[in-house]
């Protein structure tokens, strides 16, 4: 592979694409707070219920595969959602070391509401919404790159 040309100063902080997707990401969570906040959700929490609402219930294991996450950091957000009363944890009847989570009837009908929030977030933000998707399709492209050199680094232990 051919070295590629960084310009005259590869460390120029607005050239680093780690600044960018952390400033950007920053920004954006922020302006979900306000929305997440009449429902008694933080930002992490949105997404594992964004998981659920697609299928409920779900194992542990699903939830941190599909949130990319692992299960030491989903753990604490589950207890949260569980104390609110939007989620149930409940061991498996066929395999008692699965520990499987579900929307309560409260979680689900949460949805109606949390369906605002993405025409909300593209109003509030002001970018077309095609420039949007095309921004989601490069993200994903990273993410599977990055995913693929973190578990060649850690010998496919990512």
């Amino acid at each position: 592979m051919q070295t590629p040309d960084l310009g005259e100063d590869p460390l120029a902080l607005d050239r680093q694409v780690c600044f960018a997707l952390s400033v950007a990401s920053r920004n954006v969570i922020s302006l979900y707070r306000p929305l997440l906040a009449p429902m008694n959700l933080t930002h992490p929490q949105y997404l594992v219920m964004l998981a659920l609402w697609e299928r409920s219930p779900r194992s542990v294991t699903d939830l941190c595969a599909a949130l990319h996450a692992d299960a030491a950091t989903l753990s604490p957000l589950l207890k949260r959602l569980e104390a609110v009363g939007y989620v149930v944890r409940t061991r498996s009847r066929s395999d008692e070391r699965r520990l499987e989570v579900a929307l309560t009837d409260e979680g689900a009908r949460l949805r109606a509401e949390a369906e605002k929030i993405p025409y909300r977030i593209v109003e509030t933000l002001g970018v077309e919404l095609s420039a949007l998707e095309e921004l989601h399709g490069l993200l994903s492209t990273i993410i599977a790159a990055s995913r693929r050199a973190l578990d060649a680094r850690n010998g496919g232990q990512a």
